[in-house]
């Protein structure tokens, strides 16, 4: 089990504990033009009608859309499962889902079913997967596991995204590093954001006031150019342009929304 990290400028906030989410790749992306929402394939092409106010992503075969300001929940065929009539609802993660209806907010299965029983939860344990921390005169270096690499002791904060990455910080600024130790962005970041949603992929970096992605390698997926970007969940993360338009991308870095 991992725990979740935000990295924040000079602060580490432990956002909770959870596993790497199991999730089933929608084969749908949520698909915006002009005021209306649908779902469009991988190549852009309109499967299910645009007749939404706003739609979520597809995780586990399962997606919230929202019409007249309620949501609810269709399938992979556009399908209802639930009414539209929740005030608020989630994402699904791990076979449930949280709504509010009435003022009352509860759980439910992936079929509609109101739930009772609590989630599960995941036991605390927190670990570098990659190597150890070496600490010298009050600075941080790194020193792999796999192989001979040594990341002189010259940094600030050092975290990971439980992959192949490491996050360094001088100061109050952010770069990332390799597993071979090698130096992939350079200390111009203001936060890096890893999450579980999706086994920490496509960590979210700020940079003068922008969000981009990074990619496994370290490097750019997209470079900072949107005012708002929320965690991969599956293979779409959503978006917000800087003039305030919402979408959709997905892991290659393609927009859904024109």
């Amino acid at each position: 089990m991992k725990r979740q990290w935000q990295f924040l400028g000079m602060g580490l906030l432990a956002l909770g504990l959870t596993a790497a989410q199991d999730l089933v790749s929608g084969r749908l992306v949520p698909f915006r033009r002009g005021d209306k929402w649908g779902y469009a394939d991988h190549s852009r092409r309109v499967v299910l009608p645009l007749q939404y106010e706003e739609a979520g992503p597809f995780v586990e075969e399962v997606a919230w859309v929202r019409q007249n300001g309620l949501y609810g929940y269709i399938d992979g065929g556009g399908n209802p499962i639930t009414p539209v009539h929740f005030s608020k609802a989630s994402t699904f993660y791990k076979g449930r889902a949280t709504v509010t209806l009435r003022g009352e907010t509860f759980d439910i299965d992936a079929i509609g079913s109101r739930l009772t029983s609590p989630p599960e939860a995941a036991p605390e344990e927190d670990y570098l997967s990659l190597g150890d921390v070496v600490r010298r005169q009050g600075k941080l270096g790194f020193r792999f596991t796999v192989g001979s690499a040594v990341v002189p002791a010259e940094y600030d904060e050092i975290r990971e995204d439980y992959r192949q990455l490491l996050f360094v910080r001088q100061g109050a600024k952010w770069g990332v590093l390799n597993r071979k130790g090698k130096i992939t962005l350079p200390l111009e970041l203001d936060t890096i954001v890893a999450s579980p949603l999706n086994d920490f992929r496509f960590p979210i970096a700020r940079q003068q006031g922008r969000y981009g992605y990074l990619n496994a390698e370290g490097r750019w997926l997209v470079a900072p150019k949107y005012r708002l970007a929320e965690p991969f969940i599956g293979d779409v993360a959503r978006v917000e342009t800087p003039d305030g338009r919402a979408g959709y991308i997905d892991s290659s870095g393609k927009e859904f929304f024109e």
